[in-house]
């Protein structure tokens, strides 16, 4: 996936690192990220969420709150309306670029930053949540009993997740101002909540109230047992994926026309994890799977194996080449199911050297009221499907290395 990294300048005219992940393929939409308080944007699951929007043509942007990370700036001297302020200097900075965001994602306090801002970035057409608090000055009991000192003299250490950050009077006195109710009610944009009934930072009753404020379209979805960071890769991987998913409704995510000569469409491969087998296989804006190897074999076994892909290519192209010549000639057939197996071994194929001999099983089962002489043909006709010819004919592969 492209990288651009570059600065631009926050809310208090502080340089701000920002990441630009960009689509291997087609440009067809542009996302805003808001990491956690304190959090940065190289946390885990701001990483999974870009990569997979990032595979569907969407380039998101996320960057350093003011005083974090690799940002400038102090982060003293912050509260919750300057990180407002860094999201719109951000949207700023995108539109300068001719890639106004239509998507905000935020997570944690950067939820509630992102549902305060979308009133300031117009071209916004969805905004998602993750573990988002209704209450901004929920954050603040994080603090503990620094909470007492950060009043009394103005400013105090505290630590969070075991790092020292120094936190004002000024953000205590902002989170706690903040009302949250005015801005979600007049969101004129899609809303997605997510939200871990088990959340032990932020509860979920905050997701309930975040909900109810909104007016419609808006959805929720639980992210079951997963911790307030997503830190386990299958949480954020779902979440990512259900962003994703929801967002192409309200994005207008047009592929541009096909290369000449591929009518089809190009399908991108990318690798998901090098110390694994999954694959995330793009075709299009709004076609994605992915691709394992079974435990057994390595894997973590999230997806289908490639042969299973190979199978379930040749069990599509039969049934649907059945369904066209009993729909053309008026053949009774209420429905057409295909069984199909593979006799090799996923992963052992390559170190094997590819000797084996590929044989394919159908087992086609035609429901209706079907003469003998009708199912006969119809299973004649299976043998036709094009998948069919292809496995059984001898096909050249092209390869090309790319090295842009």
């Amino acid at each position: 996936m492209p990288i651009d990294r570059f600065t631009f300048p926050g809310h208090s005219g502080a340089d701000l690192a920002a990441r630009l992940d960009m689509p291997d393929g087609p440009h067809l939409a542009t996302a805003l990220f808001a990491h956690c308080f304190t959090c940065g944007k190289d946390i885990a699951a701001a990483r999974r969420i870009s990569a997979r929007l990032a595979s569907m043509g969407i380039a998101v942007l996320r960057f350093d709150f003011t005083g974090l990370g690799h940002s400038g700036g102090e982060f003293a001297n912050t509260s919750f309306t300057s990180n407002v302020a860094d999201l719109v200097a951000a949207a700023r900075a995108l539109e300068a670029r001719g890639m106004a965001p239509a998507l905000l994602v935020g997570h944690s306090l950067g939820g509630a930053a992102v549902l305060r801002a979308v009133s300031d970035i117009g071209s916004v057409r969805a905004v998602a949540t993750i573990g988002a608090p209704f209450d901004p000055g929920h954050v603040t009991h994080n603090f503990g009993a620094s909470l007492d000192r950060i009043r009394q003299q103005g400013r105090a250490e505290v630590t969070l997740a075991g790092r020292s950050f120094t936190i004002g009077r000024d953000f205590i006195e902002d989170v706690a101002a903040a009302n949250m109710v005015p801005a979600i009610k007049a969101l004129d944009a899609g809303l997605l909540v997510l939200h871990g009934p088990r959340d032990p930072v932020v509860g979920i009753d905050n997701a309930q109230d975040i909900f109810l404020a909104a007016r419609h379209p808006k959805s929720f979805v639980t992210l079951d047992d997963a911790d307030h960071l997503l830190s386990r890769a299958p949480d954020a991987d779902y979440a990512a994926e259900v962003i994703a998913a929801w967002a192409g409704r309200y994005l207008d995510l047009k592929s541009p026309a096909p290369p000449p000569g591929v009518p089809e469409g190009i399908v991108r491969v990318s690798e998901v994890d090098p110390d694994g087998f999954l694959q995330d296989i793009q075709a299009g804006p709004r076609h994605h799977v992915q691709a394992d190897e079974p435990e057994a074999y390595g894997g973590s076994g999230l997806g289908m194996s490639p042969y299973g892909f190979l199978s379930s290519g040749l069990g599509a192209c039969t049934a649907m080449t059945i369904r066209m010549y009993a729909r053309r000639r008026r053949i009774a057939l209420d429905h057409v199911c295909v069984d199909v197996s593979h006799d090799k071994v996923h992963a052992q194929d390559a170190e094997a050297g590819g000797t084996k001999l590929d044989i394919f099983t159908r087992r086609i089962r035609l429901t209706g009221q079907l003469s003998e002489a009708e199912r006969d043909k119809l299973l004649e006709i299976a043998d036709k499907c094009p998948v069919h010819r292809t496995l059984e004919a001898k096909a050249r592969i092209e390869t090309n290395l790319v090295t842009e």
